[in-house]
């Protein structure tokens, strides 16, 4: 993996450029480690700044395993090709946000720990900034005293979002951050993703299997199938125009027609 964490050229602006990447788990054997099966394939992508960029595909396909990919969350040794990154510190919303929230500690304590571990604040600055992150995620200064299992599925979200901005990073990979979530969360969620966007200069990897989601908030889209990126562009041209048999065929599942 090659990590480059100076500014992006002026002329591309990019946050994350993924060339011809590859995953491929390798398996344990008694005479040492072989490949084992394919996932991702030669994907090829970039994110530019100020970008929300949809990653589409049925379960299975291998959104969650390049997300995993791009921010080094697999083996060197399962992996071909390059990521690069343009900003510091990338962060992932995960799907599922009690899993990835220490259930025994509190959300003060869960969202102070990564400025801990940083080291460059010390405690008044890392509480201040602890509040102030919940207060962008539409949270009181009450719920630091709180632990997880007291909190709603969408409240337990908005703590993940705000662990995952709280040392300021410039580029989220949001995988599925709504779909355990019902239709009016999901929404105050997707707006939210929308407002930090603007207020803290974010751009987005956003993962998901619900296409008219992603035709609502994202800028490009990028259509997966088999560990492939089978089609991409502008949202309302691949959405109004596909021209890959199964994107029309995901579209069709979805239920979104183009009007003429």
């Amino acid at each position: 993996m090659n990590e480059n964490l100076s500014a992006a050229p002026a002329s591309a602006q990019r946050v994350l450029e993924v060339e011809h990447l590859t995953v491929r788990y390798s398996d344990a054997t008694v005479f040492g480690r072989r490949p084992g099966r394919e996932t991702v394939h030669d994907v090829s992508f970039y994110v530019n700044y100020g970008e929300i960029v949809g990653l589409v595909g049925e379960s299975g396909c291998g959104k969650s395993t390049l997300s995993k990919a791009i921010l080094g969350m697999i083996p060197a040794r399962d992996m071909e090709g390059t990521v690069t990154h343009y900003t510091k510190r990338p962060q992932m919303v995960f799907q599922d946000p009690f899993s990835s929230l220490n259930p025994a500690r509190t959300v003060g304590w869960i969202l102070e720990e990564p400025l801990r571990i940083f080291g460059k604040y010390d405690p008044p600055e890392r509480k201040r900034r602890v509040l102030d992150m919940l207060e962008r995620v539409g949270l009181e200064r009450d719920y630091v005293a709180r632990r997880p299992r007291e909190l709603s599925g969408g409240q337990r979200q908005r703590v993940a979002i705000a662990l995952a901005l709280i040392q300021r990073p410039r580029f989220i990979i949001a995988d599925e951050p709504v779909s355990a979530l019902d239709v009016t969360i999901q929404a105050q969620i997707l707006d939210l993703l929308w407002e930090l966007r603007r207020e803290l200069d974010l751009s987005y990897l956003f993962i998901s299997h619900d296409l008219n989601v992603v035709y609502s908030l994202c800028d490009r889209v990028l259509v997966m199938e088999s560990g492939r990126i089978i089609e991409s562009g502008p949202v309302e041209q691949v959405y109004d125009r596909p021209q890959h048999e199964y994107t029309q065929k995901l579209l069709a599942s979805a239920n979104y027609a183009r009007e003429d």
